[in-house]
């Protein structure tokens, strides 16, 4: 191995002249940009199934003001949302209900969660009875949004041994980040298997259309060059990218810039797209203007689709949904149970739906 200290380039912390091989990569991240080692020792047991979920949890605000920026403002006692610990309560107990209810038999194993205040906000609903179980340790660093939403990624210590994780900037061509960067957290299983988990929020389809559209193919260029040095890695190392994209498994941000492709048109290191069976069918994660839109993603290594070691169950991941977070007119149209429309509290608990998909061993 060349234990030389590769040239950085500024996009996505790579060198100029190749790809490092994955421990002197991650080596390079601890050193120079500060990413924060955290073993918590090897997981005590080896599960037959892992549930990966990712879950938009609509503004989730605490009640108390937050000096990082006014993006918490209207979510305030007294501010326009009139916001407070009775609201507070009953969407935790729905989101924590929800992903119970998700998991079935089994807590999800790791969940990664856009629109979260900050860590607080993470903890206070994993300590919810119908989750305090899963003792979850968090992941979670605090962002540049205007509006003052990070990500976050929860995960259970008794299977998953989380071994390093940091926030990459997403760097533009001119200089300067976009606000919202990319959550990456390396784990490993009991089994040895390593994950390599992203967790990302990509720019809305509001305002400047140009502009967004450009911002979510350069997050999603940026989550190609982080995941290109490990896709060629032993089939013992995985690759899970999830987020709220603000595009469909079809659009070019993912179909041609990650290159994600359809369950069964893969090859050995390719990126696959779970989500594409669900969106075929016409399911969706959110509805816009009464379309079902499937605009959160679940992308993984084509290792986690062989029969060596952990492997998707059916080859694809899956929108949950229960009465409970659903929305019913009166034509019968659903829809997710949003917490507010416009300033209106209408007491749903989030305007998307989660996705997942589940581990199990191979055969």
């Amino acid at each position: 191995m060349n234990r030389k200290l590769a040239v950085f380039n500024g996009f996505g912390g790579f060198p100029r002249n190749g790809y490092p091989g994955i421990w002197l990569l991650m080596g390079l991240i601890v050193m120079v940009t500060g990413c924060r080692p955290e073993r918590k020792g090897q997981p005590a047991v080896i599960t037959d199934r892992l549930t990966f979920v990712f879950y938009n949890v609509e503004n989730l605000y605490d009640t108390a003001d937050d000096s990082r920026s006014g993006g918490d403002d209207a979510f305030l006692p007294g501010g326009r949302k009139n916001w407070d610990d009775r609201k507070y309560g009953e969407k935790l107990r729905g989101l924590a209900g929800a992903l119970r209810d998700l998991g079935g038999d089994h807590l999800p194993a790791v969940i990664g969660f856009c629109e979260v205040e900050n860590r607080r906000v993470v903890e206070d609903l994993l300590a919810m009875p119908a989750l305090a179980s899963g003792n979850y340790e968090v992941v979670h660093y605090h962002d540049r949004d205007s509006r003052g939403i990070d990500l976050a990624l929860a995960y259970r210590p008794g299977l998953l041994a989380v071994e390093n994780h940091r926030l990459w900037p997403v760097t533009k061509m001119g200089g300067g980040s976009l606000a919202r960067g990319i959550l990456a957290v390396t784990a490993t299983a009991g089994n040895g298997e390593t994950f390599h988990i992203f967790v990302s929020h990509w720019p809305s389809r509001d305002g400047d259309a140009d502009a967004k559209e450009e911002g979510r193919k350069l997050t999603a260029a940026t989550l190609r060059k982080l995941s290109e040095p490990l896709l060629s890695q032993d089939t013992h190392t995985h690759v899970v990218i999830m987020g709220d994209m603000n595009d469909e498994p079809s659009d070019e941000s993912l179909l041609e810039v990650l290159r994600a492709l359809p369950p069964g048109s893969h090859a050995g290191h390719d990126l696959v797209n779970l989500m594409f069976p669900s969106m075929r069918n016409g399911h969706g994660s959110y509805k816009y203007q009464g379309d079902w839109k499937m605009l959160d993603n679940l992308v993984v290594s084509a290792s986690l689709l062989d029969q060596e070691g952990y492997r998707v169950e059916k080859e694809r991941g899956f929108v949950f949904s229960n009465a409970d977070m659903e929305f019913h007119s009166r034509s019968g149209e659903v829809s997710p149970d949003r917490t507010y429309i416009g300033d209106r509290y209408t007491g749903g608990i989030s305007d998307h739906f989660p996705v997942y998909f589940t581990l199990i061993p191979g055969e």
